[in-house]
């Protein structure tokens, strides 16, 4: 009963801590005396420390058991939270951040594995349901934030996820299972990612995932400018339009939640891709001939839901593949992810025109790589 909430509320402390704070950043900034794009190099910085605790924790997960290792990680994060309000400059603050995304990623990498151990060949159920709830975090985290901002300072926000932390610890303490590590001493760091890698199976799936991230995050870089600038729309209909792509990415994983178990991983990746392409393609055609607003909305909440069908059955296929190696395939994705994530800003900086053209064909370029990369696994499944 308690499983599932309590490893979607440790993935959540990523999001909230990458969230949480956006609403405070030109205040920070203010603070210590800099210009916001300093306090922006905290993200980027977060990100950065995040992909390198993933490289590293995922195989010790699969080493020195993940009940132990996630019950670290939430010490540290919630030890770094509590310590960043007393930076006393804006290096320490960033330098703090990539810290504390280095240690709370020791506890989030574990979710999958344990996933997998539990639900084994219905791993991407049990990843949907978890994914179902974790999404509430990015939902509601700029509000928490604005919130605890109007109340008292952006000190507090910090505080905020120091006593997050900690609260999930003690369920962490009763609820979180020890999972098996059947290849405790079998494997090296570097021979666990060779497992990984080159095993041409999981590379479609592994590719598919980092395709998928480069759209998010094309999504993610670009829809502010899209939704503000470009149809100027308030910060409160942006507010909702934005939860609205939330709520689609959960009932798309509602959704597989219920057909995946009948249909399979496989079933259910082919039908989110030609869902994906077939929005995006409407997308495209949506701006291309500039017509309203309503528009762009109604194509690009299924081309999010479908998407996010394609990551989350993608991620279980690998993850059923690797059950002694669960941790760092993990490692794997999430490093990957944010690699290939981090293009998505310089790739439509370099293509910008001042519409949103060059979005949705990034979007659908990135779809259209997926099909490539499951060529072979679509077409046998006819």
């Amino acid at each position: 009963m308690w499983l599932l909430p309590l490893l979607a509320s440790i993935v959540a402390i990523t999001p909230l801590a990458i969230d949480l704070y956006l609403p405070a950043m030109p205040i920070i900034a203010e603070h210590y005396g800099t210009n916001i794009a300093a306090v922006q190099n905290s993200l980027s910085v977060y990100l950065g420390g995040y992909a390198l605790g993933m490289l590293i924790f995922g195989p010790l997960a699969d080493k020195m058991g993940r009940r132990r290792l996630a019950i670290l990680g939430l010490t540290g994060f919630a030890s770094v939270s509590l310590y960043i309000p007393f930076s006393v400059s804006i290096d320490e603050f960033i330098a703090l951040r990539g810290i504390q995304a280095f240690l709370g990623s020791a506890a989030t990498v574990v979710v999958p594995g344990i996933i997998r151990e539990v639900y084994g060949k219905n791993t991407a159920k049990g990843m949907s349901y978890v994914s179902m709830i974790m999404m509430f975090a990015p939902m509601l985290a700029p509000t928490i934030g604005s919130f605890i901002m109007y109340i008292d300072s952006w000190q507090s926000m910090f505080y905020f996820l120091c006593g997050y932390a900690c609260l999930i610890l003690l369920f962490a303490f009763k609820y979180l299972p020890e999972t098996k590590t059947d290849n405790k001493s079998e494997l090296s760091f570097l021979a666990s990612y060779k497992t990984v890698l080159l095993e041409k199976t999981a590379q479609k799936n592994i590719l598919t995932s980092m395709l998928v991230s480069l759209s998010f995050f094309s999504y993610l870089t670009a829809i502010p400018f899209v939704y503000l600038v470009i149809y100027e729309t308030t910060e409160f209909v942006f507010s909702f339009l934005f939860g609205i792509n939330v709520v689609a990415l959960m009932m798309a994983q509602f959704i597989n939640s219920r057909y995946v178990v009948r249909y399979g991983s496989h079933h259910m990746l082919k039908c989110g891709f030609y869902c994906a392409l077939i929005s995006a393609i409407l997308l495209v055609t949506v701006n291309v001939l500039e017509m309203s607003l309503f528009w762009t909305v109604v194509t690009i909440l299924p081309v999010m839901g479908s998407m996010s069908l394609v990551a989350v059955n993608a991620d279980s296929l690998i993850l059923i593949q690797f059950k002694q190696q669960s941790g760092t395939a993990t490692a794997v994705i999430g490093t990957l992810r944010f690699g290939i994530g981090a293009l998505a800003g310089p790739i439509l900086a370099v293509f910008h025109n001042g519409t949103a053209i060059p979005f949705t064909l990034l979007m659908l370029t990135a779809i259209l790589l997926i099909g490539v990369c499951q060529y072979s696994n679509i077409k046998a499944k006819h």
